[in-house]
């Protein structure tokens, strides 16, 4: 009993630390998109973050175990795993769910007023590329942290099922090695 009750926390422990890694990537790409976003070029910011969205999903999704691949992977237990998307209320981007239009639709249900005001308001000078940087990182850090959400309590429920996901290792910073603590 207490071994599984150790595992089940180790468990915890590694979602969360994949949770917080995944947290700051979508920081780092949220700042990409807002770079893109300063350029005043008609369409670039809009390609730009569904790029860098599609790019960052699966990268969310591998890490938790739902991209296409590692759901193939789980044969019968996919069919669990299937069930506790459908359950889900939220954006179910795992797995072959993920395409550049269903992104840019996401895009624009999540902020269509402000998706209008960035395009408009990179013609200001300075202010306006400001705005729009701006609104680009909030919508690309508001998706991106939503789906982390998504896919942690996904595979939370999936693990209480039974069913283990093939997560991705989170990766720690580098620290000092054995032999460095040594001296």
């Amino acid at each position: 009993m207490r071994c599984e009750r150790d595992a089940a926390l180790a468990r915890r422990a590694e979602l969360e630390a994949i949770r917080q890694e995944c947290r700051r990537l979508v920081s780092q790409r949220s700042l990409m998109s807002a770079g893109a976003a300063v350029l005043p070029i008609p369409g670039l910011d809009m390609g730009a973050d569904v790029a860098i969205l599609m790019q960052l999903l699966n990268t969310i999704n591998g890490k938790f175990g739902l991209d296409a691949q590692a759901l193939a992977a789980l044969g019968p237990a996919q069919d669990k795993i299937q069930v506790l998307m459908r359950a889900g209320k939220g954006m179910s981007l795992f797995g072959t769910g993920l395409t550049p239009e269903r992104i840019a639709r996401m895009l624009i249900s999540m902020g269509a007023r402000r998706l209008g005001t960035r395009s408009v308001a990179r013609f200001v000078p300075v202010l306006g590329s400001g705005l729009s940087a701006g609104i680009s990182y909030y919508l690309l850090r508001r998706l991106g942290h939503a789906h982390i959400e998504e896919c942690h309590a996904l595979a939370l429920r999936a693990h209480q099922q039974g069913v283990r996901l093939l997560t991705a290792a989170p990766v720690h910073p580098p620290g000092p090695t054995p032999e460095q603590n040594q001296d």
